[in-house]
């Protein structure tokens, strides 16, 4: 399976596709969230990411997204952005003792 290249920060299509569609503000869509418009807003920006709760909450919110797609979305870009880092450690691969 072929991996997607620099996959979206699941906020950036809450940003740029979900709330222009609904044509709310970032506050409005906080209230109807529950949460802290900041706590939105850094999520939209991809400064936090999507926690279990929040795709809880948007599952809740939007019809048609499950609160998997939104954490899946977030495990794609996480493990994307650390395959690109520099820092990755080197590790041997297991050996399995006593087999025959």
């Amino acid at each position: 399976m072929s991996q997607m290249h620099n996959p979206p920060h699941p906020g950036e299509t809450l940003l740029e596709d979900v709330l222009p569609a609904l044509g709310l503000t970032v506050a409005e869509a906080a209230r109807q969230l529950g949460v802290s418009r900041v706590q939105l807003s850094r999520v939209l920006h991809g400064h936090a990411p999507v926690s279990p709760n929040l795709a809880l909450r948007l599952e809740q919110w939007l019809s048609g997204a499950t609160a998997d797609v939104w954490l899946r979305m977030q495990l794609a870009h996480d493990l994307w952005q650390a395959r690109q880092g520099t820092n990755l450690p080197k590790v041997m691969p297991a050996v399995l003792r006593g087999v025959v």
